[in-house]
């Protein structure tokens, strides 16, 4: 007699991409926990639901290839049935459909409610803001917006995530509270543009308001701003910055280029001056503050003298922390008018020339802490080493400061003072003050 069909389903979540897709697959895995199923993320399961990035090339190859790998486990009886869902399959389900028409199913990243029930699920809206947090227990992913009305050319995230939506300040108050009382500490603001928050919802750029109302969420000791837009940025949110401790003295702010002539044709609605005068605002506004930002090279047109002009930026703006990236040719967007004319072994040679200026200047930056303490959250420990971060940086992305488990204990999801004993380009060594 044939067993299988009474075995208990195990639905396994692949989370790719950006810290916007690991908060979709949170709010999955809530709604699938809510129904009474049996979910994990990453690990072993028989069904599988892969939440893709469509962003650019690498990250398309690399959802395309988890896709592939676990249709082949299919195929081989190692799962049972395959789900893809997120940005890929929203901007090339026809393609995705043709091309490999073994996935059970294609989900857009608004198919929530359809990918639930194709899981045998109900999309249960008294769920407001519950989440199974994937993240370690101390820190989670705020998103407070989706979408983005601005224009840049490079860009197709409007094609995948649609017009800019506000959430309501009550709604992200309401699960901040519900974050704070599962044991998280620190809230990650996200958007396509925390610039924009609130526009749509007040009529202003209410940033601020949002701000002022989470800080009063007990539990909450850190909150930590993700990708704001330079253009129409609201200054008011500077202000409550220093004054208020919970704000971390931390923004990521990405401004992909600074030669004039580049950042027109990007359609980003400003200028080197602008920018550069923008960036010394928030440093006399919020002294000691880190920025963060990301930049392309290699974009259509970018001649050897727009890249020297970023470069020799890069040299003068000293960025805390900064990201760079080769220009990813993207069908339907407004760049791709444009002859993607830069040889790809250019871009990368740019690249990793603002990447080696980066490293020295934050080496330099880094051995001015040494010697100095630090609030740090321990995040988890990893070989002999606790793994902690100040205020002044983001998971993932950003300084980590080291603290010797054989020397001394610290507790993971807790604060501790730490001394920086020594420093490299990237890391920080500590012990507890």
């Amino acid at each position: 007699m044939r067993t299988k069909s009474l075995k208990k389903n195990k639905i396994n979540v692949i989370t790719l991409g950006c810290s916007k897709n690991t908060y979709d697959s949170e709010v999955l895995m809530g709604q699938l926990k809510a129904s009474g199923k049996d979910v994990v993320h990453e690990q072993e399961g028989n069904i599988v639901v892969i939440n893709t990035c469509g962003f650019i090339n690498n990250a398309k190859e690399e959802s395309i290839n988890t896709i592939l790998e676990y249709v082949d486990k299919k195929e081989n009886g190692l799962v049972d049935k395959v789900f893809v869902t997120g940005c890929l399959s929203e901007r090339y389900r026809p393609d995705l459909e043709k091309e490999i028409p073994n996935v059970d199913q294609y989900f857009g990243t608004t198919d929530l409610p359809l990918l639930l029930k194709a899981l045998g699920a109900d999309y249960k809206h008294e769920l407001l803001g519950e989440r199974l947090t994937t993240t370690p227990k101390n820190y989670a992913y705020l998103k407070i917006a989706e979408g983005c009305d601005r224009p840049c050319s490079f860009c197709a995230i409007p094609i995948m995530r649609g017009k800019h939506v506000s959430q309501s300040i009550e709604k992200l108050v309401k699960e901040a509270e519900g974050l704070a009382k599962n044991g998280v500490k620190e809230l990650i603001l996200i958007a396509q543009d925390l610039t924009y928050y609130g526009l749509d919802l007040y009529k202003k750029r209410n940033l601020a308001e949002l701000l002022e109302n989470l800080v009063k969420v007990n539990g909450i000791e850190w909150i930590r701003l993700h990708y704001a837009f330079p253009t129409g940025f609201p200054m008011d949110v500077l202000e409550l910055m220093k004054r208020e401790p919970k704000i971390c003295n931390y923004i990521d702010i990405p401004l992909q280029h600074i030669s004039d002539n580049i950042l027109k044709s990007m359609r980003r609605g400003t200028t080197k001056e602008k920018t550069t005068k923008l960036l010394k605002d928030f440093r006399a506004a919020v002294p000691g503050m880190t920025i963060r930002t990301t930049l392309i090279v290699g974009y259509p047109g970018e001649t050897q003298e727009d890249f020297e002009t970023m470069r020799d930026w890069v040299q003068e703006m000293k960025f805390e922390r900064l990201g760079c990236f080769t220009y990813s040719h993207e069908e339907n967007t407004h760049a791709y008018l444009l002859e993607d004319n830069v040889p790809e072994e250019v871009k990368q040679a740019r690249a990793a020339e603002i990447m080696d200026l980066q490293s020295q200047i934050s080496w330099d930056l880094n051995q001015e802490k040494v010697g100095h303490t630090f609030k740090c959250i321990i995040d988890r420990k990893e070989g002999q080493y606790f793994i902690g971060r100040t205020e002044f940086d983001s998971p993932d992305v950003d300084n980590e400061v080291l603290i010797d488990a054989l020397k001394f204990y610290v507790k993971t999801g807790e604060f501790v003072n730490v001394k920086i004993i020594d420093a490299t380009e990237f890391d920080l060594y500590g012990e507890p003050a």
